[in-house]
């Protein structure tokens, strides 16, 4: 399949790493990082069917990355339909248990050969498959605890924080080694004077609370740019919504509210979202 004069190949993980050795090192996506990809998963049911989580939405995710990094868009279902046949072939990776499942990887990079900075003429698109169980370890509660340091910042107005690009990820692996020496398990990314809370690690973040006004609310950051709009997140907001126990809100929050929350015995749960990490509960902020 072309799109717009480039290049798209299919290939599953067996044939990738042959053509990918065959690329010069002076390819554009390792130096400008012309890559994005997204992240699924492939459940084997009680019933032993296998079943993708809302594709539609990581090709209709991928392809607003695609354009963002100046890489070709392709059709969505199509892709949908090659991963579906892949899995099919390789059915046996997905793990016959409900404690693990099959990641896949869709991948888009650029391929040019050159050094110059500018947009990839050509591009590769291939997945990757790999079985998977818990996404990180934690306590015995099954909770993950956070560094919450300003000074650093994961994303900002105007930049691509709320897409799944390759150059979202390497600059907070640093701070993902800081948090380990002080013997915690992900980052939590503030942005702003205000100390908004924006996103968990690589996940989205919720708190439900007894808000001021005495109501049970669960709060999530919006999608103004600084984050990742996530399949777990708009799955969870969706269910919140449809069950109509509490209120379900889409709002900035800071660290201040947070803490005053937890003085006044109105916090209920911190937790974060993803595809990798499903839910995971939050119980200590450092």
């Amino acid at each position: 399949m072309s799109t717009r004069g480039f290049l798209i190949d299919f290939m599953a993980i067996s044939c990738f790493f042959f053509i990918f050795l065959e690329f010069p090192y002076f390819t554009n996506h390792f130096f400008l990082y012309f890559q994005l990809f997204e992240g699924m998963k492939a459940y084997r049911g009680v019933d032993g069917k296998i079943r993708l989580f809302r594709p539609d939405m990581n090709m209709a995710r991928m392809n607003l990355t695609a354009r963002r990094s100046g890489l070709p868009t392709f059709d969505g279902r199509e892709y949908v339909n090659c991963m579906a046949r892949l899995i099919s072939i390789d059915q046996e990776w997905v793990p016959h248990t409900e404690a693990a499942s099959l990641y896949i990887r869709p991948t888009l990079i650029g391929i040019d050969p050159t050094l110059g900075v500018a947009s990839s003429d050509s591009a590769l698109l291939y997945t990757l498959l790999c079985p998977v169980g818990t996404y990180f370890k934690s306590d015995t509660s099954g909770a993950v605890s956070l560094l919450a340091d300003p000074k650093y910042t994961r994303a900002w107005p105007g930049g691509v924080g709320n897409r799944k690009m390759g150059s979202n990820y390497a600059p907070t692996i640093n701070v993902q080694k800081e948090a380990s020496k002080k013997g915690l398990q992900q980052v939590l990314w503030l942005y702003g004077e205000d100390h908004q809370l924006t996103e968990v690690g690589t996940m989205n973040i919720f708190m439900f609370h007894v808000n001021e006004q005495g109501e049970k609310e669960l709060v999530t950051p919006p999608l103004d740019g600084l984050i990742l709009p996530g399949i777990t997140r708009d799955s969870i907001i969706a269910l919140g919504r449809q069950w109509g126990q509490f209120k379900v809100t889409e709002r900035k929050f800071t660290m201040p509210e947070v803490v005053k929350s937890l003085e006044q015995g109105r916090m209920l749960e911190l937790f974060g979202t993803g595809t990798a990490c499903v839910v995971s509960p939050i119980n200590r902020i450092h």
